[in-house]
């Protein structure tokens, strides 16, 4: 039985072949460990994966490595190891010869490189392929990974269920929220993640009370949540997919806004209109539609409500090996919807100088319609126990 990434690469070479591109290169990035289950951060070493329209694909990579890259679940990639007293450069040159790409007189074809590249690597194969046309490996890959396995799914289901988890304890501690500050409630977030069974946050924890709530992406501070305040609480943990080898880390993505004692005036207003359009959203969402589409169904109900100037963002974006990704759920993307696709649907209100209100889930388009993949309470209102 073959691996998810082997068959993973059998679809890239697949669509190398229907899009007439000769080879993709993936630098340290979500598309190498989605094609190897390799996960390594960028460096100056030259760590380059190879996928050629039809042969085996190469991977380029200092000797260090030697011990995972014997261990990926790939039969089929080939190692080009160097140490240091090679010229890394002379190791990827074999490379391309071995594909017939490159030498005196050849047009070098068609080579996609990862969009992350940098441009020190870039210039390298340029050097090495003057004649070839290049292109973002994104034209390939991002067709492949927007809709999810069976086991990517999987993984963003737990992530899902360890969100949910910690938003029940933050919620039902109630009163005792009284006193602490933002940073202190975001660091116990993110030991709850971790104990919970999540590996690290999937992003920078969001404790934004009162006035800060106003701000979409505010840095939790110094300042001491008080009763009275709305407080928006967005986070997440990856959880690691399960695979017989290699490895892979999916997020979490989950916001509420919720309030210790009485909110201020509004705010019940704004947060019914953020809640009932944040239902309108999901409700929207079946394969075909687009996802501009969904960004417009949050968003008719906000301005319907009067409060469209202060819906400051897009309505959603798509999840997997990166917390954000496509498909992107904003005004314009004609892009259609296909099952397998999961994206966060979190529309929100932003009044400056007193509240803001955020309600986030992430989705999976089904085959009729959406499951979510957060379950918690979406209300204001908290459990002092």
């Amino acid at each position: 039985m073959t691996s998810p990434f082997e068959r993973r690469i059998a679809a890239c070479q697949r669509r190398l072949a229907d899009g007439n591109a000769d080879l993709l290169v993936c630098f340290p990035s979500p598309n190498l460990t989605y094609l190897t289950g390799f996960e390594e951060s960028p460096s100056e070493r030259h760590l380059l994966l190879f996928v050629p329209e039809q042969d085996d694909p190469a991977l380029v990579a200092p000797t260090m490595y030697e011990d995972q890259l014997a261990a990926l679940p790939v039969p089929s990639l080939q190692p080009r190891l160097w140490n240091d007293a090679d010229d890394p450069r002379e190791v990827v040159a074999g490379v391309l010869e071995e594909y017939s790409m490159g030498g005196a007189g050849s047009d070098s074809g068609t080579v996609l490189v990862d969009d992350r590249l940098w441009a020190t690597f870039a210039q390298d194969l340029r050097e090495l392929l003057p004649g070839a046309d290049f292109g973002l490996a994104s034209t390939v890959l991002e067709p492949l990974r927007i809709r999810k396995d069976d086991v990517e799914l999987e993984a963003l289901r737990r992530a899902g269920a360890v969100a949910d988890r910690v938003s029940l304890e933050i919620r039902q501690r109630g009163d005792d929220l009284i006193g602490t500050t933002e940073s202190e409630l975001a660091t116990e977030i993110e030991r709850s993640l971790a104990a919970a069974g999540g590996e690290g946050p999937a992003f920078e924890t969001i404790v934004a009370a009162g006035p800060n709530g106003a701000r979409p992406h505010h840095h939790s501070g110094s300042r001491e949540i008080t009763a009275g305040d709305p407080i928006v609480l967005d986070f997440g943990a990856f959880v690691p997919a399960a695979l017989e080898s290699g490895t892979g880390r999916y997020p979490g993505d989950q916001t509420r806004t919720i309030v210790v004692g009485e909110p201020p005036a509004e705010y019940e207003r704004v947060h019914e209109t953020v809640l009932t359009a944040q239902r309108a959203a999901v409700d929207a969402v079946e394969p075909g539609v687009t996802a501009g589409s969904i960004d417009r169904a949050a968003r008719s109900v906000i301005e319907e409500a009067g409060y469209g100037d202060a819906f400051v963002h897009r309505t959603g974006h798509g999840v997997g090996l990166e917390v954000h990704e496509p498909p992107y759920i904003v005004a314009g993307n004609d892009r259609e919807l296909e099952p397998g696709m999961v994206f966060s649907v979190e529309p929100g209100i932003y009044l400056e100088d007193e509240f803001g209100v955020r309600i986030e889930d992430l989705v999976v388009v089904t085959e009729d319609g959406a499951e979510r993949l957060n379950e918690t309470p979406r209300g204001w209102e908290t459990d002092a126990e």
